[in-house]
């Protein structure tokens, strides 16, 4: 039963991370609409209001909730790996997650009213954290008990400044253009 529950809460996580991943990609396309002429916002803004609400109702949230009852499901029928140590620092990535997760949301309902507070560059930013929190909830998973947490940790940070890199030279080379 165990892994039954465990394939389902797999395919309920990649629904989830490609709803979150895609979601932000939309937010930063909604964003640089505002730049475009009249005729063009009128087109676009409701285009990607629609597409935004859809992606969100249809398969993120849903997938998050499932993705939650799921791993919940696990922690019942294994109630042991309470009692790890990569387990909790693998939920506290998780809840990281799911602040990332509401704050999307939150980031939508602002669109939605014609509230612009974040920049495009500031979103693509943000869409980093969500690889960074992924990367690191599966580190902690396979790695689990071989893992020495200070190279660990080391590790995220250096992952972290490398993709915080690279989205500074992607700006450098698109603002080149």
């Amino acid at each position: 039963m165990y892994l039954y529950v465990k394939s389902i809460h797999i395919i309920f996580v990649v629904c989830w991370m490609a709803g979150i991943f895609y979601i932000v990609r939309l937010f930063i396309y909604h964003i640089e609409a505002k730049d475009k002429t009249e005729e063009e916002r009128r087109i676009l803004f409701p285009q990607f209001q629609l597409m935004e609400s859809r992606l969100w109702n249809v398969i993120t949230m849903p997938a998050m909730v499932l993705s939650v009852l799921a791993g919940v499901g696990m922690l019942y029928l294994n109630p042991y790996l309470l009692r790890t140590d990569w387990m909790l620092v693998k939920l506290a990535f998780v809840v990281g997650l799911l602040v990332y997760h509401f704050t999307c949301q939150r980031v939508m309902l602002q669109l939605r009213r014609g509230i612009f507070a974040w920049t495009s560059m500031q979103l693509r930013i943000w869409n980093e954290v969500a690889t960074i929190l992924l990367v690191a909830i599966v580190f902690v998973v396979v790695l689990k008990n071989a893992l020495d947490w200070i190279y660990g940790l080391i590790g995220l940070f250096l992952f972290i400044f490398v993709i915080m890199l690279a989205v500074k030279i992607y700006k450098y080379y698109r603002l080149k253009k």
